[in-house]
């Protein structure tokens, strides 16, 4: 029977950050870890004479009975390099056990739930962002009751800097401009009346737009076979590689610009990969396709991992996402996504992928309202605060036709808006259609906030 344990990291010497994903690597194989929290840098507990503590948990499941977990996350510590001193002192690392399953447990090794962990905000706040709801055995509160009940001003979202990114030669250096990523549709059926599969020859008009693209500011071509408008059909992986691999192929030999392939199939990105796409980009965020993630570490590739509510198209993929598919309802908007998305960076972590190479996108447009749709790019930088590059893409979309009362081709002047604001709150990369207006939003923005 697999347990379901929560466990405590902490780290104030050394490369503090490294010393967690180090812990993470030495749990397996007998523990399998399911949810990892955001990092938190946290003012030091007791002694105060110290430097800042980074703080993590992580959900796991084990076999293990808890005494022999204890052994085993004691061992840990030691091969980490933790030198046993006084108590909240400092430590390359510390493991505690917070609880397991629902067990009430005291004997002379060992107290579960951690008879602390309801006064520790260092604990409490980022076990909220992976399971506010578990109710404390004893206190019969959840941890979101007990996190809002304390104090935690002195625990901060950790950025850890991810500065810059080298693709195909090109350097992304975050922070000091925005990138713009310009759309090519390779589809008959694009919400936006943009496809380029239309019966025409797609090579030559893919490659007519990417010239425009390119010289009016498109920093990355993001080539796509399969409409995600509501409505459309799925495609099959054969057809999807039709469409794109030519396309690719082409602009690759003809232009010196990144590409980015859009698609959650990994067969249709190997075969884009080896046709010169540099960046897969999936709109389930590595959900769908357990085979992406593993492609993605072996090719040591960026990836954007994009949040995603909509409607799944086949019950293939309602069947991929399980029990991570939960609907289009939210509890808390922006934590909702924050955590949905790390689970979808713990897809990548633990596939291979380098953090690095992870960009987010905050899914604008994917199974949200109007109104959440504007809620979550008005506060875009808290998707940011999660540490990764952040990708917007708002371009045409359907939440701007509402609000404007204008159809796809008539929303230039919306997109440059939502672009300026999502600029505003911190966006890396915005994917646009409008590619020579939007770039000039982005550099007049940029020289504003940058």
């Amino acid at each position: 029977m697999k347990n379901t344990v929560y466990l405590g990291l902490g780290s104030n010497i050394g490369d503090r950050a490294n010393n967690l994903k180090n812990v993470i690597v030495a749990l397996s194989p007998n523990i399998e870890v399911v949810k990892i929290s955001p990092i938190y840098e946290t003012t030091p507990w007791g002694y105060e004479d110290q430097a800042e503590f980074l703080n993590q948990v992580i959900e796991c499941e084990t076999d293990l009975p808890p005494n022999d977990l204890l052994k085993l996350v004691k061992n840990i510590e030691e091969e980490l390099g933790r030198i046993p001193n006084f108590q909240n002192g400092p430590r390359i690392i510390d493991i505690d056990i917070l609880f397991y399953n629902d067990l009430i447990l005291e004997n002379d090794q060992l107290s579960i739930p951690h008879p602390r962990v309801h006064q520790r905000a260092f604990m409490l706040v980022p076990m909220k962002d992976i399971a506010g709801n578990y109710i404390h055995p004893i206190l019969k509160e959840s941890i979101t009751t007990l996190a809002d009940k304390i104090d935690s001003a002195g625990v901060h979202i950790y950025k850890e800097e991810i500065n810059s990114l080298t693709i195909n030669e090109h350097l992304f250096e975050w922070g000091k401009r925005t990138y713009i990523m310009g759309i090519l549709n390779i589809t008959p059926d694009s919400f936006s009346g943009d496809g380029l599969n239309n019966g025409n020859d797609s090579i030559s008009a893919a490659l007519k737009q990417a010239k425009i693209f390119i010289e009016t500011g498109a920093d990355i071509l993001d080539i796509g076979g399969e409409s995600t408008r509501p409505g459309s059909k799925a495609v099959g992986a054969e057809e999807e590689i039709n469409r794109v691999i030519p396309i690719i192929k082409a602009i690759s030999s003809e232009f010196d610009v990144p590409i980015s392939i859009d698609t959650y199939k990994a067969s249709v990105a190997e075969k884009a990969l080896d046709a010169g796409a540099d960046i897969i980009n999936d709109v389930w965020g590595f959900q769908v396709d357990p085979k992406l993630g593993p492609l993605a570490a072996e090719r040591d590739v960026p990836v954007i991992l994009m949040h995603n509510r909509s409607n799944p198209k086949t019950a293939e993929i309602q069947a991929s996402l399980g029990g991570r598919y939960i609907g289009v309802e939210y509890e808390n908007l922006i934590e909702d996504i924050k955590n949905e998305l790390m689970v979808s960076v713990e897809i990548a972590r633990k596939a291979g992928v380098d953090e690095r190479n992870i960009i987010l996108d905050s899914g604008i447009g994917f199974g949200k309202t109007v109104e959440q749709n504007l809620e979550l790019l008005n506060r875009s930088d808290e998707i940011r605060d999660l540490g990764f590059p952040l990708l917007v893409g708002p371009s045409r979309k359907s939440f701007i036709g509402y609000t404007l009362d204008l159809p796809p081709d008539q929303r230039a002047e919306g997109t440059a808006a939502t672009v300026a604001v999502a600029i505003m709150r911190g966006a890396d990369i915005v994917r646009v259609h409008d590619v020579e207006m939007i770039a000039k939003v982005a550099k007049m923005t940029d020289a504003i906030v940058r």
